[in-house]
């Protein structure tokens, strides 16, 4: 598969960024090994258009995301409307974190294109033929702490580059701008589920989804519930797809995430019920509430599940 330089379009949005640090109230610093830090929403405010450039970064600039009104259960919701023409790799070799990033005491879930460069995750980059030879990398992290010195010599060392060459993008869960990068993850939580049920994501021609944005979160373990919930439960997923009927027809009953045994409450109750430990919840839980495939060879489309605004609201605007 030929390159698409995520690394070198993601660099030139975090250099947009950084160009209105106030604007966006974000901050930006070097470390002493030379590693740029864009702080989203650690030590800053951060905001809603610090989000959809994070989000945009994410998808290694291929993916446009923008800010829509949803129609959801008779009511008007503030959300992200996302869209792409290269789906496997935007959403899967850049947007999925995938990498962890442990370092001494040091830990975060690592996404953006440095993860086509390192190719770290080897079994899935082997799957998605994809791979990148970047002179500079950028890697976005979802956590409360800024990455260390160590951190980024950690990183440069897996990713055969030198500090210098990295830019690291932060925001915390319970942050305005991290809270719409996961929305922004509409896409991606589909494919991810069809790589899961073995279904190859390189067939998917083009996708656009909507998702809500979830409502500020008094904590990180909050906001990781919320913004599961606006996926789960109203994440609404269209994808064209080269492939047959018999075989779209299958892969769409078993897509939606109300086809989990876990699927029907809010996530942060089903995080407690499995002692909060994620390697307990269903797998199959985490996919959009609602999608749409589109054969490209017979033009039918097929879809299923639907959007739960009950729950929706029970998660976001709690009593």
């Amino acid at each position: 598969m030929t390159s698409l330089n995520m690394n070198e379009r993601a660099r030139d949005l975090a250099d947009v960024m950084t160009e209105d640090l106030a604007g966006l109230r974000i901050a930006e610093h070097r470390l002493p090994g030379g590693a740029r830090v864009i702080d989203a929403g650690v030590q800053v405010d951060g905001g809603l258009n610090a989000g959809l450039l994070l989000s945009e970064i994410c998808m290694g600039g291929l993916g446009d995301v923008e800010y829509a009104s949803l129609a959801l259960g008779g009511e008007s919701w503030p959300g992200v409307q996302v869209r792409t023409d290269h789906p496997a790799v935007s959403c899967m070799a850049s947007q999925y974190a995938g990498w962890a990033i442990s370092v001494e005491q040091y830990f975060a879930m690592g996404s953006g294109p440095l993860r086509a460069h390192a190719r770290v995750e080897k079994e899935l980059f082997e799957k998605l033929g994809y791979a990148e030879q970047a002179t500079s990398g950028v890697l976005v992290l979802e956590g409360r702490e800024l990455p260390t010195d160590a951190v980024a010599a950690w990183v440069a060392k897996k990713a055969g580059l030198s500090p210098a060459q990295l830019t690291f993008v932060i925001a915390p869960t319970a942050s305005l701008a991290g809270g719409t990068q996961i929305s922004a993850r509409i896409l991606e939580t589909g494919l991810h589920k069809m790589e899961v049920l073995g279904f190859d994501v390189r067939q998917v021609v083009s996708g656009i989804g909507t998702a809500p944005v979830a409502t500020l979160a008094k904590n990180d373990l909050r906001g990781i519930g919320r913004t599961n919930d606006c996926i789960l439960y109203a994440g609404q997923a269209h994808y064209t797809v080269r492939a047959g009927d018999t075989e779209l027809a299958d892969l769409a009953a078993k897509l939606p995430a109300s086809a989990s045994k876990d699927y029907g409450t809010p996530f942060y109750e089903i995080f407690e019920r499995y002692d909060k430990d994620f390697y307990k919840i269903d797998p199959l839980l985490f996919s959009p509430a609602e999608v749409w495939l589109t054969s490209a060879t017979s033009g039918k489309t097929y879809h299923a599940g639907r959007v739960n605004t009950e729950v929706l609201k029970r998660s976001l605007h709690p009593e």
